[in-house]
């Protein structure tokens, strides 16, 4: 039995690492799997473990941006003004202020977020996701992070605090609004997944709370130590292949995938549940 709980976390880690950085709602496979296949978890707390997997996956893959951020803010903090430090402390600016609204409002909703699993709302939600990324699948935008806004930074930021609905994808969400304001596709990739980091932080230290009052069941924690590092390793590939698809501007798959499992999951929610 130990075995084959092993392998159903290994499943769920895996999934929620592929789906996390590409468009398609990770949160939304997740609540699909655990319905369709009765692979029922421990609630929040297993989805805050392999939500903090794939936050480390972007760090790595982020680290020397996130390193030339940090410093660069510190420099201009203490008086160093160079176009170099300039650029980063005020792309550091508009990432904290790009966090604001979805910060706010997942501190407000946080329990109707967590409670808040519903397949039929999943399915519409692909659908949306899919129409939003359709729309933008040709744009090809010239704005470069030193040509960024302070206007830019707040409409991403509300694309952001939108996908807060659950089966709404954040990474598709963030990525239409950042092409949609101008950027171009990398840029369009590196300040969505920089701005990832805040709002995963955000998340993974509110459920500390939840974790310490409710603590997991300790004869899952094997189970969760291996969906981490499934969820992990996951995660970055695919950040890696979002990045060249990105690159080379094909997001219309995603659209296009999200317009079938959109209307499946959909139809199966109001046959079966």
């Amino acid at each position: 039995m130990l075995i084959i709980e092993i392998i159903k976390y290994i499943f769920l880690g895996l999934l929620q690492g592929i789906t996390e950085p590409i468009p398609v709602s990770s949160s939304g496979h997740l609540v699909m799997a655990q319905e369709f296949l009765g692979l029922h978890t421990d609630g929040l707390t297993f989805e805050i473990v392999v939500n903090t997997a794939s936050l480390v996956a972007v760090l790595i893959l982020f680290r020397k941006d996130i390193i030339e951020l940090i410093i660069d803010t510190l420099k201009y903090i203490k008086g160093e003004r160079t176009e170099t430090v300039k650029k980063n402390f005020q792309l550091a600016m508009y990432l904290v202020i790009a966090t604001i609204p979805a910060g706010i409002l997942g501190v407000i909703f946080k329990d109707v977020i967590g409670d808040t699993k519903s397949v039929l709302l999943v399915g519409i939600m692909l659908i949306v996701t899919g129409i939003a990324l359709w729309f933008i699948k040709n744009k090809r935008g010239q704005k470069l992070e030193r040509d960024l806004t302070l206007k830019d930074a707040i409409i991403v930021g509300l694309f952001q605090a939108v996908a807060l609905i659950p089966g709404l994808s954040r990474s598709g969400a963030t990525i239409v609004g950042a092409l949609g304001v101008g950027m171009n596709q990398k840029t369009a990739f590196k300040f969505s997944f920089l701005l990832y980091i805040p709002v995963s932080l955000g998340t993974a230290l509110l459920g500390i709370k939840d974790i310490v009052e409710t603590p997991p069941d300790t004869s899952l924690m094997i189970s969760y130590v291996f969906a981490f590092v499934a969820s992990l390793v996951a995660s970055y590939f695919s950040l890696k292949w979002l990045q060249g698809i990105m690159e080379r501007g094909q997001l219309g798959i995603f659209s296009k995938y999200c317009f079938i499992v959109g209307p499946i999951a959909i139809i199966l929610a109001l046959i079966f549940l």
